[in-house]
Order: structure tokens, then C-alpha cells, then sequence
């Protein structure tokens, strides 16, 4: 496998570690030259790529890609990778086998609490959701006209080592805000890129669902950390009454549960199947740090 992952980033970078462990070689792209030494040290290739143009050496990597990951956020002017390529893609990556698009479950809405699957019909509520729903259809339908299987991968709240509720306890930011019947469901990093590989190596396209068992309140994540820390959770705090930036609040407008059915019936086990779970783990590997 030579895999190309266009957004090494937090995910992007797990992805890559992953199929590097698996002997694939891996390359992926970074907006800045000073974040290459972190991919580096993870023995996965970087590239400079600032969504605006492929240089020479990006694009003599793309020609040998045999699996493609998007992470790129798309923008008011769409994926990065469709504006450039678009059905040249296929004449860049001629090697191309499969392509993995990382997605958001933001594409479902608000749902009163209510549970989601991948049938569930598009009610995104912000234009960053928006922005991604013209995504997601636009490398589903650039799939099926360059003949190449598409995996969307809907994620629900990233959260692992170095960006958890260990962390926001430890440097004094973690809250607990109640807002009455409000759950999100969460994904370890670790899941994506175990999701994404084992979608990659078998070749599966369509629309799945990379979630956890167990949607659950913000706050009893918060509270199960600081039990595990052996220290006293922040005070509860209104939700109305809170103090946040405009899209820490737009979260909070979205209220559903994601079912991971789908993923389960292919055949992947998450590693981490619940908050609780996942919490312990990285307390007693000492790794929350990241």
C-alpha cells in the first residue's frame, strides 16, 4: 500500500502512523513546513501543500498513491482536491485504488436527541456542515465516474492522547456545562485510523459511521476524568449561562445519537467502545498526554 493523506493532522497523522505500522508507505501533506518534523518522526513523508496548487514533488507522489485520504476541511470554495483535480484526478493518481474521505457527523443536524444512521436524510444547521454535505457528494460522485470505491467516514467528537479531558483538567479548562437531554457521541483517534485501514485494505466504499457505542452528557465525561485524576470535578455551570465562543455554542445546537451499526456489521470491533472505557485506558498508559 502507498498511501497519500492529504491533511496529516491530528487524525490524518493517526491514519498514517497506523498504516506505517502496517508496512504501507506513507505520505501526507502539512500547510507549513514546520509541522513536517512531527510527520517525520512518525516515518510518515511530508509535503507542503497550501490547497492553492500540487507541486512537482507532491504531484510525483500522488502518481504512485495507491490509497487516498482526505482530512481537509472543504471552505466556502469547496474541497481542495475537487477544485484542483476533479476528474483529472484519475490521470494524476493513476496507481489510485481507493479513496477515504474523512467527514463529520455535523451532516445529520439536530435530532432532539432522537438516534441517526447513514439513511438518515441531510438536516445540516451550519455552514461548515453544509460545506461538508457538498463535499461528501462531490467525491461520491467523483468516485463512481472515475470507477474508484469512496469510503466516507462520518466521525463524531475526536477526542485521545493529547486532546481528552485529562488534559483540560490538568491545565484548568475543563467544564462542566449542563444542558438538559444533551449527549455527542466521541471517537478515539486510535478508531479512525483502525476504521480507515481496515476500510482501505478491503477496498469498501459508501457512507459509515465512525462513532462509539455510548452517546452521553458532556459533563459525566468530565466528571468520570477528575474520578480517575482523584481530584474534585469543576462545578456544574448553566449552559445558558456560560460564557462561549460562537461555535462552542453551535455544538451545543446539535442533539442526536450516531449509530456505529453499520461499521459493526463490516466487520470492525472499536477499540475504545465507550467513554468509560477509553478514559481508563489512557489514565493507566499514562500516554493522555500525548
Amino acid at each position: 500500500m502507498r498511501m497519500m493523506i492529504f491533511g496529516a493532522g491530528y487524525s490524518g497523522k493517526a491514519i498514517g502512523t497506523e498504516a506505517r505500522a502496517k508496512g504501507a508507505d506513507v505520505c501526507g501533506t502539512t500547510r507549513t513546513p514546520e509541522k513536517a518534523a512531527s510527520l517525520t518522526a512518525a516515518g510518515i513523508d511530508p509535503l507542503v501543500f497550501d490547497g492553492a496548487a500540487f507541486s512537482p514533488a507532491l504531484e510525483a507522489r500522488m502518481a504512485t498513491a495507491t490509497h487516498l485520504v482526505q482530512s481537509i476541511a472543504p471552505g466556502r470554495e469547496g474541497d481542495p482536491l475537487i477544485r484542483l483535480a476533479g476528474t483529472d484526478l484519475r490521470a494524476r493518481m493513476p496507481a489510485l485504488q481507493w479513496i477515504g474521505y474523512l467527514s463529520t457527523v455535523g451532516v445529520y443536524g439536530d435530532h432532539r436527541g432522537g438516534w441517526v444512521d447513514e439513511d438518515t436524510p441531510f438536516q445540516p444547521v451550519s455552514q461548515r456542515s453544509r460545506e461538508r454535505v457538498e463535499a461528501e457528494q462531490g467525491w461520491m460522485a467523483l468516485g463512481e465516474k472515475i470507477g474508484i470505491p469512496v469510503a466516507v467516514l462520518r466521525l463524531s467528537g475526536i477526542y485521545g492522547p493529547g486532546r481528552n479531558a485529562f488534559v483540560n483538567l490538568d491545565n484548568g479548562t475543563a467544564r462542566r456545562l449542563i444542558k438538559p437531554s444533551q449527549v455527542f457521541n466521541r471517537i478515539r483517534v486510535e478508531d479512525i485510523a483502525g476504521a480507515t485501514l481496515f476500510l482501505a485494505e478491503r477496498g469498501l466504499g459508501g457512507i459509515v459511521n465512525v462513532t462509539d457505542d455510548e452517546p452521553a452528557p458532556p459533563q459525566d465525561v468530565v466528571t468520570e476524568a477528575a474520578r480517575l485524576m482523584g481530584i474534585a470535578p469543576p462545578p456544574e455551570q448553566a449552559f445558558e449561562t456560560a460564557e462561549l465562543s460562537p461555535m462552542a455554542r453551535s455544538f451545543y445546537g446539535e442533539n442526536k445519537r450516531v449509530s456505529n451499526r453499520r461499521l459493526r456489521a463490516l466487520g470492525y470491533e472499536p477499540r475504545f467502545a465507550n467513554y468509560r472505557a477509553s478514559l481508563a485506558a489512557l489514565w493507566q498508559g499514562q500516554d493522555w498526554r500525548g
